[in-house]
């Protein structure tokens, strides 16, 4: 493990991913510090890249957002140049809101989000199939989540903690 981390931050960690809205104060009573030795913590973690970044998580379907997929693609060339086209074009696109290189049968798999089939097929011809790059993309609409999260499994690491 790069950063050398304790039970206490540990529990720090656990705290700002359930709410990062916590105050200094909060975090620091919870894991039994005063507030000093507590915002010492949290801006060591942020300085050796443990937090990346603290944001506010939204409900896609409340903003009518509420059509989500995962998309495999495949490129006609998986040259170095076409993946970096890709990648660029796919930085661009808010529809896209994770994209991760994968081994196997294809290249990509994306997470895109939208209004509905019909914006989703806009995304799909405008944007996608226009890069003139994409040779195959297989879509998977979700019909429900029965779980999703951003938290880290901080067990997984329980052990190395303790030790």
């Amino acid at each position: 493990m790069p950063e050398t981390l304790d039970a206490v931050d540990a529990r720090i960690l656990d705290l700002l991913q359930q709410d990062a809205s916590l105050s200094i104060a909060e975090i620091a009573e919870r894991v039994g510090l005063s507030s000093s030795p507590a915002w010492r913590r949290i801006e060591r973690l942020k300085k050796a890249g443990v937090i990346t970044k603290q944001v506010t998580l939204l409900d896609y379907e409340k903003l009518g957002l509420s059509f989500e997929v995962f998309a495999t693609v495949k490129l006609q060339l998986p040259s170095r140049e076409n993946l970096d086209r890709f990648e660029t074009a796919v930085a661009s696109w808010p529809e896209v809101v994770e994209c991760a290189t994968v081994t196997g049968a294809v290249d990509y798999m994306l997470r895109i989000i939208t209004r509905d089939m019909h914006a989703y097929d806009d995304f799909l011809r405008d944007k996608m199939l226009a890069l003139g790059l994409v040779s195959d993309v297989q879509s998977r609409i979700v019909m429900r989540v029965p779980k999703r999260t951003t938290a880290a499994p901080l067990g997984l690491i329980a052990d190395a903690l303790e030790s």
